[in-house]
């Protein structure tokens, strides 16, 4: 592909994008923090299909009218399959529901909607939700651990810290969009991190190769050298890389419209995920590894003048 410009020469610009989103992120966590679902939280999850099209303030009215009006925290909506006319209502709860109360909304979800199908009511303790939330979190460390010993065994050490960062920096802005627009957060947006973290690593790993072969057929001797060199790989993996997000960008476009509300979750923090794993393999993980890369190159040329004085 064409050298539109010089992506490496801008880095700063890229980074101080990065730095303002980081910023943005960390006030969207200390403001809004974020929205845990019953897997990260105690409480109930009941999901009603209702068989026909209705509105969020029609299920709100059936639990506000008949004892509810304390106890839910969301309900959402959406169509059950494309192309299908019934609904699915999901009503979270920041408690856990006694079999007295899960049968009273079957009594209701009846009185109030005749078309419905029934429910499926989904309960998590404290105990419970706590221990997923530790596994999420050693979920995605470990995954970034195996990366790191990946990169540093096929590349070298430098490599694999940007990688690293590049990767962080996905999943941070994944995590401060749903903490700014108050998202529930989900096992699924775990596995959606995790999907993101592969991704955005193969498409990291190949622009390091494409670096790594240039370097072998064109050693750079300076620092000017190494940045052309480095820009002129990103440009030749440019349409790779911008083909790979599109075709798998449209695919989660689709699972997000007609997929169902069950998934959801883990299609909309993936469509973002994509899209910042795409900006981040070519914008930061190169750069940051030719800021580093620079200092072989300082402490190269003191020596020399050292050696000549």
């Amino acid at each position: 592909m064409r050298q539109w410009f010089d992506i490496i020469k801008y880095r700063r610009w890229f980074f101080l994008l990065s730095g303002t989103i980081t910023v943005l992120g960390l006030l969207a966590f200390a403001f809004f923090g974020f929205n845990l679902g019953t897997d990260f939280k105690a409480g109930s999850l009941v999901q009603l299909d209702l068989g026909q099209p209705v509105r969020t303030s029609q299920v709100a009215q059936m639990f506000t009218q008949n004892g509810f009006s304390g106890e839910q925290n969301a309900i959402t909506l959406a169509s059950a399959t494309a192309g299908s006319p019934n609904n699915i209502a999901q009503v979270r709860f920041g408690i856990q529901l006694t079999p007295a109360q899960v049968a009273k909304i079957d009594k209701l979800e009846k009185q109030y909607f005749p078309k419905s199908h029934g429910n499926t009511t989904q309960m998590v303790d404290p105990i419970v939700a706590t221990q997923t939330s530790h596994k999420a979190v050693y979920a995605v460390l470990l995954a970034s651990l195996f990366i790191v010993i990946y990169v540093t065994v096929r590349f070298e050490f430098r490599f694999a810290v940007s990688a690293i960062v590049a990767l962080f920096h996905d999943a941070f802005i994944v995590m401060s969009f749903f903490a700014l627009f108050h998202l529930q957060i989900d096992l699924t947006f775990v596995a959606a991190i995790l999907t993101i973290v592969g991704y955005s690593i193969n498409d990291t790993i190949v622009i390091f190769d494409r670096i790594r072969e240039n370097q072998r057929i064109t050693k750079p001797r300076t620092f000017d050298e190494l940045e052309r060199l480095v820009n002129k790989s990103l440009w030749q993996t440019m349409t790779r890389s911008i083909n790979t997000v599109l075709t798998v960008l449209i695919a989660a476009l689709l699972l997000y419209f007609f997929g169902g509300v069950s998934i959801r979750t883990f299609t909309l923090a993936l469509i973002i995920g994509l899209i910042s794993g795409a900006y981040s393999s070519i914008f930061i993980a190169s750069p940051i590894w030719v800021v580093w890369k620079a200092r072989e190159f300082k402490k190269k040329q003191k020596k020399s003048a050292t050696e000549t004085a």
